[in-house]
C-alpha cells in the first residue's frame, strides 16, 4: 500500500488527502449530497486537500463550495482513516498512489439551513434521521463517522 504524500509530486496531481464533513443537525438528522457521478452515490461533504492547505482550511472551505452553508460548529474529530482510491478517481493522482488519508470533521447546526449545491458535482441532497443515513452513504468511511456522531 502506498502512503499519502505531503508534498506535490507535480503540480497537476491532485493531492491523496482529503476531508469528510458530516453535517448534523440538532434533531440527529445528516445531511447527505447525491453527486453527479457516479449516480446513486451519496455521501457527506468531501473534498481534496489543496497542496500547501490544512485539514481545517479545506473542511471549511468545502463545506461552503459544496453546500453554500457558513455556519454551524465545525469539529475536527482528530480521526483520519485511509482508504484505497477507486480506480474511476484514480487517472487524477501521481502515478502509483492507490490510496488517501481522509480526516473526519463533523459540522454541527441548531437545525435545518437553506443548502446550495453546485450543480457540477451534485443533483440533490436529503436530510435523514441517523439510521437512513448510515443506510444511504455510499462509503465506508462515510458510515463510519456517521454512526459515530449519532446520538
Amino acid at each position: 500500500m502506498s502512503e499519502p504524500q505531503a508534498t506535490p509530486p507535480a503540480p497537476h496531481y491532485r493531492r491523496p488527502e482529503s476531508v469528510l464533513v458530516v453535517i448534523h443537525d440538532a434533531n440527529d438528522e445528516f445531511l447527505l449530497i447525491e453527486r453527479c457521478k457516479p449516480a446513486g452515490f451519496w455521501q457527506s461533504v468531501t473534498g481534496s486537500l489543496e497542496w500547501g492547505e490544512s485539514p481545517d482550511d479545506a473542511a471549511r472551505r468545502e463545506v461552503i463550495e459544496e453546500t453554500g452553508i457558513r455556519d454551524g460548529l465545525l469539529t475536527n474529530l482528530q480521526w483520519t482513516q485511509i482508504y484505497e482510491i477507486w480506480p474511476s478517481f484514480g487517472r487524477t493522482y501521481a502515478p502509483g498512489i492507490t490510496h488517501n488519508r481522509e480526516h473526519a470533521f463533523a459540522l454541527r447546526l441548531p437545525g435545518r439551513v437553506p443548502v446550495t449545491l453546485n450543480p457540477r458535482e451534485h443533483r440533490r441532497y436529503e436530510w435523514l434521521p441517523g439510521a437512513a443515513a448510515v443506510e444511504r452513504a455510499s462509503s465506508s468511511t462515510n458510515r463510519t463517522v456517521i454512526q459515530h456522531l449519532r446520538r
